[in-house]
């Protein structure tokens, strides 16, 4: 049978017709079946993540956008009492790296960048790098305190990985001046000597901070949090800057010229114990540490104590009046010049005989203040030297202060307690014969020292205590003005136009064994008498020339700080026997 070729065409075509719908079925399923699977599984991942784990991917978010700012705090100020100030801080900044980022971005290819960041820095450029070498570390400081100038050089390089922050640095306005006094911070910031350290945390304030949001360009949209910080407290003084110049100035002469160790002295208000200048010499810059050493730092007016020698010889006098055994206008026999106590052999210079109290305070008779020491009970003698505070801090609580050198024994020989009475066995601070000086010219009443002014509340007294009979501390105060007149030990101590107390005090220093040949020179003094202001006392520690009685050394430098002190205060000459012509145009030392 023959075939139809139309038939056959035809039912090829129905073959493939009935073919091609069943494989687009199949392709139209598959691939609803992957869109579904698809949008399925992000609809999990979407429900999981901000239904049942939200806060990771917050978190990561919140890393990537959120930043914490430090607000800029700086450390309080120090003023004298007149609001000079003697301590600043400056803003600095400090540059940092992240050595994984100078790895990442290959900052280290960038050689003449690295040659010019070390030269600006002073730094050698293999020793920058060192510090950036390892990448797994984060961050290390290439230089702290640097000028806000070097650090705009530093941002212009554009080192990667190389950043800038804020810090402050502490600036010291006078310098050597008032160097052992304020103290010094370290490169944090933190005091570390002086009123610095005392004081650190009044100082030192707490910074703010705000939680900023940033967008992909790194630039602030909002804030979210602000958080306010504790600001920094400022710190009064009652020195006064003018007095701590001049009496540094006069310090550091004398130290040169007598060719001495050192040099201290220390200015205080009779009537409140404020200091208005303590300075020492040598001293050291506190702007420029580069040769700052131990011995420079230290605030010897404070720490270091010696034997006073003569400077002690009123204390003797004051504890015969106040036990009684003699009166204001009595005399002591010292004839022969000279006795042996024990073995041990106590004289003067010469055979002054009957002396009256004032003549032994006069011509610093070691024979006058033994008598008179051995006449009182011992413990009443020691009670003396105990209640005008020679024992104790003095109350500025500054850090290293000495309480002195006092061996207290069970028994007491004669010779040691006339030794006692002209400044040998015991020692003693700058501060504390100053306080033990002001006690006398405040007639008897003790006032601790203080440096820093606290403001006086309603009903404040400042603390005191009667120590001595204001007729005895009188009296004693005024036989202190033959030291300066003619015949005494310390007429170089006179201050043309004021009266003028005082004592001068030589002492050896000890050694291993007993005394060497060094000396320490000081001389203590009260004006104007008549109506008491100022105590100064003066130390000059180990002259090296020619001259070393504290006559011919402390002497003259107490007549210049006392003198210019007087006149910086506008307190009135009290001497009627200088006219006022005398006065203006007069030296600093009379007779």
């Amino acid at each position: 049978m023959t075939k139809s070729p139309h038939k056959g065409k035809k039912q090829n075509r129905g073959a493939r017709q009935n073919v091609k719908p069943s494989l687009v079925q199949w392709r139209f399923v598959v691939v609803l079946l992957a869109v579904a699977l698809v949008f399925s599984a992000i609809a999990v991942r979407a429900a999981y993540i901000q239904v049942i784990a939200p806060d990771s991917l917050i978190e990561q978010g919140d890393y990537r956008t959120l930043r914490t700012r430090d607000m800029p705090t700086y450390r309080g100020l120090i003023a004298d009492r007149n609001g000079v100030e003697l301590a600043v801080s400056v803003p600095v900044r400090a540059i940092y790296a992240d050595p994984k980022i100078v790895h990442q971005k290959n900052g280290l290819s960038r050689t003449r960048r690295w040659e010019a960041l070390a030269d600006v820095l002073g730094r050698d450029v293999q020793e920058l790098k060192d510090k950036v070498k390892n990448p797994e570390r984060r961050f290390v400081y290439l230089q702290r305190q640097v000028s806000p100038a070097m650090a705009d050089y530093v941002s212009q390089l554009d080192i990667p990985g190389i950043y800038l922050r804020r810090e402050s640095r502490r600036y010291y306005p006078n310098g050597e001046v008032t160097a052992q006094l304020i103290g010094i911070t370290n490169v944090d910031d933190s005091g570390i000597e002086g009123l610095e350290r005392l004081y650190d945390d009044w100082l030192t304030g707490t910074a703010g901070s705000k939680i900023i949001r940033r967008d992909a360009k790194g630039r602030q949209v909002e804030i979210l949090e602000s958080k306010d910080g504790e600001a920094a407290g400022n710190l009064t003084l009652t020195i006064d800057q003018r007095i701590q110049a001049l009496a540094y100035r006069e310090i550091k002469e004398a130290m040169l010229y007598y060719q001495a160790t050192s040099a201290s002295a220390i200015v205080a208000d009779v009537h409140t114990g404020e200091i208005l200048a303590m300075v020492n010499a040598p001293s050291f810059n506190p702007n420029d540490r580069s040769d700052v050493s131990p011995r420079r730092m230290r605030n010897r007016v404070l720490t270091d104590a010696f034997e006073p020698g003569s400077a002690m010889k009123p204390l003797a006098v004051l504890s015969a009046l106040e036990f009684g055994n003699v009166e204001i206008n009595d005399s002591v026999d010292t004839h022969p010049g000279w006795m042996r106590l024990g073995g041990s052999l106590v004289k003067d210079h010469r055979n002054y005989g009957e002396l009256t109290l004032e003549e032994i305070i006069q011509h610093s008779s070691n024979m006058g203040t033994s008598r008179l020491a051995l006449g009182v009970p011992k413990n009443f003698l020691l009670d003396t030297y105990y209640n005008m505070g020679l024992m104790t801090d003095t109350g500025t609580n500054m850090p290293g202060e000495s309480d002195g050198i006092f061996h207290e024994r069970n028994r007491w020989s004669k010779f040691e307690l006339a030794t006692l009475s002209f400044g040998y066995g015991i020692s003693v601070t700058t501060a504390q014969l100053a306080r033990m000086y002001a006690t006398i010219a405040n007639g008897g009443i003790k006032h601790p020292l203080k440096i820093v002014k606290r403001p006086e509340s309603k009903g404040w007294k400042p603390q005191d205590e009667r120590v001595l009979s204001e007729k005895n501390a009188n009296a004693v105060m005024n036989m202190l003005e033959s030291v300066v007149q003619r015949g005494g030990t310390a007429t170089k101590a006179a201050i043309a136009g004021y009266r003028v107390g005082g004592k001068t005090g030589t002492s050896r220093k000890a050694v291993a064994g007993g005394y060497g040949e060094e000396y320490v020179n000081i001389f203590a003094g009260i004006a104007p008498l008549s109506d008491p202001r100022l105590v100064t006392v003066v130390l000059i520690n180990e002259p090296g020339g020619d001259l070393y009685h504290a006559g011919d050394t402390a002497a003259p430098a107490f007549s210049a700080i006392m003198g210019g002190a007087l006149q910086l205060l506008n307190i009135p000459p009290d001497d009627k026997q200088v006219t006022s012509t005398q006065w203006l145009t007069g030296g600093q030392h009379g007779s």
